[in-house]
């Protein structure tokens, strides 16, 4: 998706947080791969994970300014012990896991998506290798 155009809406900046990560300044939002934002999860159905919850982006900001979607992937702090859970790590002002086989696409706009801070990249490619075995067996 790199051959999408940058969003114009990205209009904030990121500086970082000493022992936290990075934040944003006031102004609009556009989540990029990797942000751990505030999103809505209502409505919901059946297992579907409900209510306003972290979750951490997937897709890249480029097809998430396109389309105003965005694929996330909700955070529990109801740990279970599944394969699928990747632990948010210690030092992060959100505790929990991160539910990498609870895929969902959703209007990052409308469901008021707010930034918290950038997960470190290991575990991000933790989350995304998890996810693949079900979106993208062997490749």
């Amino acid at each position: 998706m790199s051959s999408l155009p940058e969003s114009p809406e990205r209009t904030f900046t990121r500086k970082s947080l000493p022992g936290v990560g990075v934040a944003t300044k006031p102004g609009k939002y556009l989540p990029e791969r990797g942000d751990l934002i505030w999103l809505s999860f209502d409505p919901q159905a059946g297992h579907e994970q409900a209510g306003r919850r972290p979750a951490v982006v997937l897709s890249p900001g480029s097809y998430n300014g396109k389309t105003r979607l965005a694929i996330c992937c909700p955070i529990t702090s109801n740990t279970k012990g599944y394969p699928f859970e990747v632990l948010v790590p210690a030092g992060l002002p959100i505790r929990g896991v991160i539910l990498s086989d609870r895929l969902k696409s959703l209007d990052w706009h409308v469901r008021q998506a707010e930034f918290i801070v950038a997960l470190p990249e290991d575990t991000l490619r933790e989350v995304l290798k998890k996810a693949s075995v079900l979106v993208a067996p062997g490749v």
